[in-house]
């Protein structure tokens, strides 16, 4: 897929930068330098990708990496040793929305510039076409669409979502609730 080559790309630049940037710097400046050069590194094209659950834990994994080098570790009160932040004290401490949570609000806003497209445009074109020719055996691969439908069915819409995308106030809130949804 394409994440996997383009992953290792950006978790090398990813590494570099944070060894120069983040050796004394402050928490806040750290924090900030991760939302407006790490993120969007990482995340450019996110819009397009269909996501296993395996490439969703995978992004998980990789900010947990960050987030625990942004606030390095802590002293255990008990004992008085030093220890890392476990996944739950980086959510608190780290207030807003987790990655994937990111990825599928931007996909979900594409998906509505996509509906609302006029069918000559290529990009509809190919989301509402059928391809022709045989398929492979075995499992279908999650498509793109799929992704979309079950980012729906996540938060509790149902139907088509081109027909949700036709109404953009009501496509909008769907987009905040992706946006907002808590995942344990």
């Amino acid at each position: 897929m394409i994440i996997s080559w383009q992953w290792t790309e950006k978790r090398m630049f990813v590494g570099c930068f944070i060894d120069l940037c983040f050796g004394s710097a402050s928490k806040n400046l750290k924090i900030k330098i991760y939302r407006t050069i790490i993120l969007p590194v990482v995340l450019y094209g996110c819009e397009t990708w269909s996501l296993t659950f395996r490439e969703e834990h995978r992004l998980r994994v990789f900010e947990n990496r960050v987030l625990r080098r942004v606030f390095g570790p802590k002293r255990d009160e008990v004992t008085g040793e030093w220890r890392k932040l476990h996944n739950e004290e980086l959510g608190d401490v780290y207030s807003l929305s987790n990655i994937v949570r990111v990825v599928k609000s931007r996909r979900m806003r594409w998906a509505g510039h996509v509906a609302c497209m006029g069918e000559r445009r290529g990009v509809h074109r190919v989301i509402v076409g059928k391809p022709e020719g045989k398929r492979p055996l075995g499992r279908p691969r999650r498509r793109w669409e799929d992704n979309i439908k079950m980012d729906l069915q996540e938060v509790g819409e149902g139907g088509d979502w081109m027909e949700l995308a036709q109404d953009r106030d009501r496509w909008r809130a769907i987009v905040n609730k992706v946006m907002n949804f808590w995942v344990p």
